[in-house]
């Protein structure tokens, strides 16, 4: 390992090259811990969207048909005001042509369920961020049957960026269990409290169905008696 990558957790431990190695360790077995609920939510997330989008549009193809409705909305095109240059927010579109032309490259017929499977949890979670939640007149927040009184967009957003934020990290092998120079797991637990609360929101029996996946808890519990 560089030294960069090992130097945290060098001074995290007193600069101890043995806890520091187990640290690292942690780190990882933490990071694995959460990799099969990042992946059962990703799919819940994506299934329940796909299923009140295409009630709301009355379209088996939305995902394909709409690169041409809401995501090409003349209100996802500004001008800067400090660089006075025209922006748009394409995101959504142009994940959609990406994941086409790479299914044509791999001569792989293009269908709904292709693209849908292909989109990255950024695209899903960008559903609920204020410029394209108001086009689908909030449509996506419909997942939610058990959202608790005084809850809303906002507060699904947090979470689901919460979300993603920390599995780009994990994914990308970034350490998830300092605070500054110190060693601390209230990340990683506000973090797994968040992926709590959207099962929690979607439906309460999730909570249970990934009780035999779940061992973040313990991972946790044991990291800090280290």
């Amino acid at each position: 390992m560089s030294s960069q990558r090992i130097d945290r957790y060098l001074q995290a431990t007193g600069n101890q090259q043995t806890k520091a190695i187990r640290l690292y360790k942690t780190n990882l077995r933490i990071a694995q811990a959460f990799h099969p609920l990042l992946g059962a939510l990703e799919v819940i997330l994506r299934n329940c969207i796909n299923t009140i989008l295409t009630t709301y549009f009355s379209d088996h193809d939305w995902i394909i048909n709409q690169k041409t409705g809401f995501m090409s909305d003349p209100s996802l095109t500004h001008i800067d005001r400090r660089t006075g240059r025209r922006v748009t927010n394409d995101f959504l579109k142009s994940s959609i042509e990406k994941s086409e032309s790479l299914l044509r490259r791999l001569r792989v017929p293009v269908s709904s369920s292709k693209i849908i499977a292909d989109q990255a949890f950024g695209f899903w979670t960008d559903l609920f961020e204020v410029h394209h939640y108001r086009l689908l007149l909030g449509r996506p927040i419909q997942i939610f049957n058990h959202l608790p009184s005084g809850h809303g967009r906002s507060e699904v957003c947090e979470r689901l960026n919460t979300i993603r934020q920390f599995r780009n990290r994990i994914n990308h092998n970034e350490p998830v269990c300092f605070n500054g120079t110190f060693t601390d797991f209230t990340y990683v637990d506000r973090v797994y409290r968040a992926i709590t609360d959207i099962w929690r929101w979607i439906d309460p029996e999730l909570i249970q169905w990934t009780k035999a996946i779940d061992n973040v808890r313990t991972k946790i519990e044991r990291a800090q008696l280290l």
